[in-house]
């Protein structure tokens, strides 16, 4: 059986910077950071991080009520993103045969301000009458997946990976093996995620946020820093129109780039610590698929969190496998960490710097902590002509994906 190929046609966004891909590329360009002090977080007893990157929701009315009502926030920015990328691949869903269509999204849990709602109005009296009957399709961990595919009214696959920071790229990977295994012609993959204090809290009990920029929030997250102290969460959607190559073709589309490699791999040692090792064999795998050795990626758009022990594994899994050869960035010092949808947002972000030819540099990098070194930081815009680039995103749980790109 005859592998079929998958490419990129559209690209959708929702992010701290706002609605669209010409905002998130306007920010990172210029430089600026979205992350601030969040208003009437510090009510949270024990909550250390007190920043985030929120997102300023707008044109949800769009959405028609009928479809809105069961969307958290999470729902409804991936609901803008999918619309954004249907209409950037220059799609008209009318015309297509919605059996071939689906969606594949992810995120690390459902609505964070659903579930915090719903236990708010239920406790302390356990009083189930309390809750409207839309509170759970906010709530459940498909909410995102399940409410596009109701919203575009599709009837392919839908599926909902949940791999923490990983879940965005698993979409993108399952989606890349859909297509190419023949399942679907169509699919939108990505993830999405919201900001909330419960979901800050979640890793601030673990000790890996940012607590120490409370005053000054847009000097964090410094991926790979010596000053460094956690990540930031924020909160988006990017989703990405995955398509087979010849019917891309066919129709004419704009292509971005083809998916040529994917990883996914368990690190089996710690359910919180990242590998060195494991993440290796991430890549290399993702390039095997790909058939290009390290000396052939022109750029790797990193996980970089900012997190004091993810960070340095990750420099030492790129050193090992790259050297100081290959340029090295990552995007969270500008929107934070949008944990289920950052391999998404991230990877659009990526496809336009190789339609630009030049590298944003990590925000924040002033000075590359010492256990960071020995790869290739970018500290200043680049220009470069990208041909080849690695995407990383590497989760709590121990799993790690690897994504590759390819211009045609």
């Amino acid at each position: 059986m005859s592998l079929k190929r998958v490419v990129i046609t559209g690209i959708g966004v929702v992010s701290p910077f706002g609605n669209g891909v010409p905002a998130l590329m306007a920010g990172i360009a210029e430089g600026r950071s979205a992350v601030r002090y969040m208003e009437g977080w510090d009510q949270y007893i024990g909550l250390q991080s007190l920043v985030g990157a929120p997102v300023e929701m707008r044109d949800e009315k769009r959405i028609p009520r009928v479809k809105r009502r069961s969307m958290g926030r999470m729902s409804i920015f991936a609901a803008q993103a999918a619309d954004e990328a249907l209409a950037d691949a220059g799609i008209a869903l009318a015309g297509e045969d919605l059996a071939r269509v689906g969606c594949i999204i992810g995120s690390s849990m459902g609505s964070a301000k659903s579930i915090n709602d719903t236990f708010d109005a239920m406790l302390p009296e356990k009083d189930l009458s309390k809750l409207n009957s839309t509170m759970f399709f906010q709530c459940m961990s498909h909410t995102a997946a399940a409410n596009v595919a109701q919203y575009l009214e599709l009837n392919g696959m839908v599926m909902a990976p949940a791999a923490a920071c990983a879940s965005s790229l698993h979409a993108l990977g399952v989606g890349y093996d859909l297509i190419r295994l023949g399942r679907q012609d169509l699919l939108l993959c990505g993830g999405a995620e919201e900001l909330h204090p419960t979901v800050t809290g979640s890793f601030d009990v673990l000790f890996a946020t940012s607590s120490g920029y409370n005053d000054t929030p847009q000097k964090t997250p410094r991926p790979f820093d010596r000053e460094r102290d956690g990540l930031v969460c924020g909160e988006g959607s990017g989703i990405l129109v995955l398509e087979e190559y010849q019917r891309a073709l066919q129709r004419g589309a704009r292509i971005y780039a083809e998916v040529v490699g994917f990883s996914t791999t368990a690190n089996g040692t710690h359910v919180s610590q990242s590998n060195r090792e494991s993440m290796v064999g991430c890549m290399r795998q993702a390039l095997e698929e790909a058939g290009v050795g390290p000396q052939g990626v022109d750029y790797i758009n990193a996980h970089a969190t900012a997190t004091l022990q993810g960070d340095q594994e990750e420099a030492e899994a790129i050193r090992e496998l790259f050297g100081a050869s290959v340029p090295v960035s990552g995007l969270k010092g500008y929107i934070g960490h949008t944990l289920g949808a950052a391999g998404a947002i991230e990877l659009a972000a990526t496809l336009e710097m190789m339609r630009r030819g030049v590298i944003y540099p990590t925000l924040n990098l002033a000075e590359v902590s010492p256990d960071c070194q020995g790869i290739r930081h970018v500290l200043e815009p680049l220009e470069k002509e990208l041909h080849t680039v690695l995407k990383n995103g590497f989760a709590f749980g121990g799993i790690n994906a690897a994504l590759v790109v390819r211009t045609l």
